[in-house]
């Protein structure tokens, strides 16, 4: 979905992502000399969507203020700069030093973009939030900053976005019927598909990196990869190949996962590594070949004998896009947690009690709710009324 993505590749270097294709391996040095080539893309997507929308939330990654890399700066100071937009700061408390946080950004911020600056939002404060009443003060009087609020921390557990926000997932375990680990791979992707099964009250989830806590779970996932060799070399490290190859463990096997239960991975034209030929686990007697081209798409896939909703994306190219063997759901498709009638028919041949959920419904609570939550701590009316009174000639996002 991003017009630039990098993805994790070897040593000091990425695959360049433009508009969902690969153009291949960059190193770090070659990224950031080249990066004024990249701007132009990631203008072409901003004036695409602002064609369409009346506003745009172009989220930025990351500091921007690293000095010494500011004029090489895509998602925050690029993005900025060129349309002019209108800037409201994050400041996450949770970590400490909220206020240097806050009071560095703001005077580190080259002057034009910090006369656009609207105001800040504190997020995930703990406690008593009236404890906070002064911090308010003192960044509206101290600072020159509006505060345009607090936020306490709540949960959501949907939307992650990296290993590191899955990790933060809270999950009510009292009723929980079933163990389903997840290996933590080391390059583990997708992290939104294990979303249903946080949400699941009859499932105590777990990301799981050894033998033992493999063998204590009723269903084993093995996940998305962004460096599939790599992360079958860990595997077979850490001892998991004696699990994956027993047909004793119910394993479902998602994309990266389930290329790794391949005989072989083949890989001529080095795609993802300099080795051409991999052995895989075996599980499927067949070969999968990586291809220079990526398969992105999505749909309705029949999968498992249900339709199921889903995307794919992916290098890897084989005879079938699932494989249902003894105890082994395997496919290249993405989402298959979501359908209610999979999870259904697969959790209750582990538990024959258990009752199942409806994933959309929730989700769709889940996100209401926490609309509201921010909507109740933070000024919205003051934001979007800035918005309308800005010149009409101006850029706005």
């Amino acid at each position: 979905m991003n017009p630039v993505l990098l993805k994790s590749g070897s040593k000091n270097s990425a695959h360049l992502i433009i508009n969902g294709k690969s153009v291949g391996e960059k190193d770090v040095h070659a990224y950031y000399r080249d990066i004024k080539t990249l701007q132009p893309i990631v203008k072409e997507a901003f004036l695409r969507l602002k064609e369409e929308y009346d506003c745009i939330v172009a989220e930025g990654a990351g500091s921007p203020v690293e000095l010494n890399l500011m004029d090489k700066d895509l998602s925050n100071i690029y993005v900025a700069s060129e349309f002019n937009t209108k800037i409201i700061l994050i400041a996450d408390i949770e970590r400490g030093g909220v206020f240097a946080s806050i009071y560095g950004v703001y005077k580190l911020l080259p002057k034009k973009l910090r006369d656009n600056v609207i105001g800040v939002i504190v997020n995930k404060f703990r406690g008593d939030i009236t404890l906070f009443d002064e911090g308010r003060i003192i960044i509206e009087k101290k600072f020159g900053i509006k505060a345009l609020g607090v936020v306490p921390y709540k949960p959501f557990n949907l939307g992650f976005e990296d290993s590191q926000s899955i990790m933060n997932y809270v999950q009510d375990t009292s009723r929980a019927k079933i163990k389903v680990g997840v290996i933590k791979l080391q390059h583990i992707s997708n992290f939104t598909d294990f979303e249903p099964l946080v949400a699941d009250k009859e499932v105590a989830l777990s990301f799981i990196s050894n033998t033992a806590e493999a063998s204590a779970c009723d269903l084993i996932v093995l996940p998305g990869s962004k460096r599939v060799v790599d992360d079958l070399a860990w595997l077979r490290e850490r001892g998991f190949e004696k699990i994956l190859t027993s047909k004793k463990h119910k394993i479902v096997a998602i994309c990266g996962g389930y290329e790794m239960m391949f005989e072989r991975i083949l890989d001529p034209e080095c795609v993802e590594s300099e080795l051409q030929e991999v052995k895989g686990f075996g599980r499927i007697k067949s070969d999968v070949l990586f291809s220079k081209e990526k398969i992105v798409k999505k749909g309705c896939y029949y999968l498992f004998g249900d339709m199921i909703e889903g995307y794919e994306i992916h290098n890897g190219v084989a005879k079938k896009r699932v494989v249902k063997k003894k105890n082994l759901y395997a496919t290249f498709v993405h989402g298959i947690f979501e359908s209610d009638e999979f999870r259904y028919k697969l959790f209750s041949k582990i538990d024959e009690n258990y009752a199942g959920y409806n994933f959309k419904e929730y989700k769709a609570k889940a996100i209401e709710e926490f609309a509201e939550h921010v909507e109740q701590h933070v000024d919205v009316d003051f934001i979007i009324d800035f918005l309308h009174n800005l010149d009409p000639e101006s850029s706005s996002g």
